[in-house]
Order: structure tokens, then C-alpha cells, then sequence
């Protein structure tokens, strides 16, 4: 079988020759209990750079060996592009919600022998569903396994966002020991209200995370919670987003993008929110409206914007997220941390050595099986695309 993976560019100083750490933490299981990816074999030491062109996701080996092809790329977009000329001829597709290849229905249309599209992470927007499941189409991706790193990146943001630590971090760059210009606009998190769009395995984490902070915790949610965790961790359901985001100092977006939650946060949410409230998002950029956002921050209806999350990805460099005020954006990087890298590796590893074996892949992994949604996609997706405007992608100038 030919099988295409879409990886993002190697770093520009090339690839490490040493790593800070000697070796990563052993962790068996997930907090639900479930197990981490268990792959039959691994060709690659836990705590490599695994997720751009050279690191393959360790992949080539175990491929190559098996008797498959197997072609790595970065160019993704535009007319013409490596990654859409390889795809006509392709059986397996694999890409990162980092550096999304658009799996858009006029590409599945071009490659009659696609049977499945794996997504090397968590979040599989990037394909279009709808087509999909008229295509026959699996679609999987490595459920879990850099949820947690997404959880430590929303209390990073926060933190970061509410006490202003870039502007103090800069004014240290630049040589400075402004102390009024670092603080006058740093406040404490102890107190705030801090609320959730969604409170699945990431949301709930990030509340988990955030409750030593002596903070208020909010969160909605379509599936509610259990009486036992709401009582834990002191936590306020709300049956809507506008009933939570009036009442929140700090909202953190973590459902998935999917045609109900896409520009969900449009400028007439933003007005409902309290004056001054900051965002964080780590969900998808598509669910927060750009234009509304950098004109919230600008009339200080916001306060903060921290993305990690941009539509689309890359974001053009004319892009309004890039260039707006009181922001903390980075490029998709909280899912992608060296430790999540192993085991969104070994996760693909497990699935492609499944679907090769002809076994069943784990029901959490599956978004689309059979021409449905299906395992966590008929839990947290609606049936549609969101990847329309997803050529923008091709104005990115490196």
C-alpha cells in the first residue's frame, strides 16, 4: 500500500544532536484508565523530534519493511502542492492537526483508493467528514494522547495571559527594569471565575489543573458532568455558553470544530461576555471569529486573546490574529511537546499495524467507521465539514 504523512518542516538549524532530557516520564495510563498506545514494535527513542519531515513518526522502517510505500512531505498547500500529487494514488493518509493537510471532499473526490485517513493527534477537522462518510472513508485518530499536554498549555495561557507576562518578559529582553509599565495590567487568578466550553477529556483536565488556584470553576458542556466530579472540584454547570460566559473572568475553549461550534464566539457572544474577560483557545481556530476577536481586544471588551489555534494553519502572515493587541498566540504547539510526540507515534504505529492485521482499531480512536460517525466522533462531532476556506492556507510565506 502507498501510504502519504504530512509532517511539518524540520528545524531550521536541522535536526537535534542531543535532547535536554535523557528520557521522558513512564506513564502507563490515562487518568480514565485507559492505556497508552501499544504498539506491537518501536523504531525510534521516546523523547525524539518525531513530528516534522525527518522524524517520519518513526514510521519508514516498520513500512518499508512491511513492503509499503511510504512518502513524507511538508508541502501541503496550494495548486500543484506534494502532498495533493501523491494523493491520487494513495491508501493511507496521515497528518497532524499542527500543520493540517485539508482533506477537503474535491481531494477525497481525486483519490479513489484513500480507505483511511489517520490523524497523528488529537482533533480530525482537518478532513471533511461529510465526505468521508460518502467516500467510505475511515477516519482515526490517537484519542488521549496529548490531551494532558493541551490541559498544561490552557493553565500556561491563563497565567500567563492574566499576570502579563510577555509584556514583562519583554521589557527584561529589551534591557528595561520598567516595573509600572510590567504590572499595570497583571492581576492575581486566585478568585476569578474560570469557565469551559466542553469538559471532556481536555476541558476537564484544564478544571482539574486549575483548581489549586483557589479559583471558581465553571463549565458547559452538551454531556454533564457526574454529580461526584462536580462536587470535587466545587463546579457550576451551565445548560448554555451565554448563561457561562456572562459570569466568567477567564472562558477556555476546548470542544471540537464541527458545523455547530464553527464562529460560535462571533461578536455577539463576545458582547455577552463580562467586560475585560480573557479567552483561551486551544480548540480550533475556526470557533472564535477573527475579526470579532481583535476588535473585542482593541475596545477592551476583551483583555486578553491566547490561541494556540489559528484557521488556517499555517496562518497567512497578513493573518488580523498575528498582528492584533494583548494577545499570547502560538503557532499549534500544546499538543506536540516531545512527550505527547512518543505517543502520538506509537499511537499511528498501533492503528496502521491494526488495519494492516485486518483487527479492530480501538472504538476510542474512531471519528468515521463504515460511513459514520463513529467511537469518539459520534461523541463529540456532528455530521458536515468545517474545512471550507482552508486554501487561505497556501498564502502562508515561510
Amino acid at each position: 500500500m502507498k501510504v502519504l504523512c504530512i509532517l511539518y518542516d524540520d528545524p531550521k538549524d536541522g535536526m537535534p544532536k542531543s535532547y535536554p532530557l535523557n528520557e521522558l516520564p513512564k506513564i502507563d495510563k490515562y487518568p480514565d484508565g485507559m492505556t497508552l498506545p501499544s504498539p506491537k514494535g518501536r523504531d525510534f527513542n521516546p523523547g525524539e523530534l518525531l513530528g516534522c519531515v525527518s522524524g517520519e513518526l518513526g514510521l519508514r522502517k516498520f513500512l518499508e519493511d512491511n513492503g509499503h510505500e511510504f512518502f513524507v512531505t511538508s508541502d501541503k498547500d496550494g495548486e500543484g502542492c506534494e502532498a495533493d500529487k501523491h494523493l491520487v494514488d494513495a491508501d493511507i493518509v496521515i497528518s497532524q492537526p499542527f500543520f493540517p493537510y485539508y482533506l477537503t471532499k474535491e481531494k477525497i473526490d481525486k483519490a479513489p483508493k484513500l480507505k483511511l485517513a489517520i490523524t497523528a493527534g488529537i482533533g480530525s477537522d482537518h478532513v471533511d467528514l461529510q465526505a468521508a462518510m460518502d467516500n467510505k472513508i475511515d477516519v482515526v485518530e490517537v484519542t488521549y494522547c496529548n490531551s494532558r499536554s493541551v490541559a498544561e498549555h490552557i493553565v500556561m495561557m491563563i497565567l500567563s495571559m492574566v499576570r502579563d507576562y510577555h509584556t514583562q518578559y519583554s521589557i527584561v529582553k529589551a534591557g528595561g527594569w520598567d516595573i509600572a509599565d510590567a504590572v499595570k495590567r497583571s492581576y492575581d487568578v486566585e478568585g476569578m471565575h474560570i469557565g469551559t466550553v466542553a469538559a471532556g477529556r481536555i476541558g476537564l483536565d484544564a478544571l482539574r489543573k486549575l483548581k489549586p488556584f483557589d479559583v471558581n470553576l465553571h463549565y458547559f458542556d452538551r454531556h454533564k458532568l457526574p454529580d461526584s466530579i462536580e462536587t470535587e472540584l466545587h463546579l457550576t454547570f451551565h445548560d448554555s455558553v451565554e448563561s457561562m460566559v456572562k459570569v466568567c473572568d477567564v472562558v477556555t475553549i476546548n470542544c471540537p470544530l464541527h458545523p455547530e461550534t464553527e464562529n460560535l464566539f462571533d461578536k455577539e457572544l463576545i458582547s455577552k461576555m463580562k467586560r475585560g474577560a480573557y479567552i483561551i483557545n486551544t480548540a480550533r481556530g475556526k470557533i472564535c471569529n477573527r475579526e470579532a476577536i481583535a476588535e473585542a481586544l482593541s475596545i477592551g471588551q476583551l483583555s486578553g486573546y491566547a490561541g494556540d489555534v489559528w484557521f488556517p494553519q499555517p496562518a497567512p502572515n497578513n493573518h488580523i490574529w498575528r498582528s492584533m493587541p494583548h494577545q499570547g498566540m502560538t503557532p499549534h504547539t500544546s499538543g506536540t511537546s516531545l512527550s505527547a510526540q512518543t505517543r502520538y507515534a506509537d499511537g499511528v504505529r498501533e492503528i496502521l499495524e491494526c488495519f494492516f492485521d485486518g483487527k479492530v482499531i480501538r472504538d476510542e480512536y474512531l471519528i468515521v467507521s463504515d460511513g459514520n460517525l463513529a467511537g469518539t466522533g459520534a461523541h463529540s462531532y456532528s455530521k458536515g465539514s468545517a474545512t471550507k476556506g482552508s486554501e487561505e492556507a497556501a498564502d502562508f510565506k515561510k
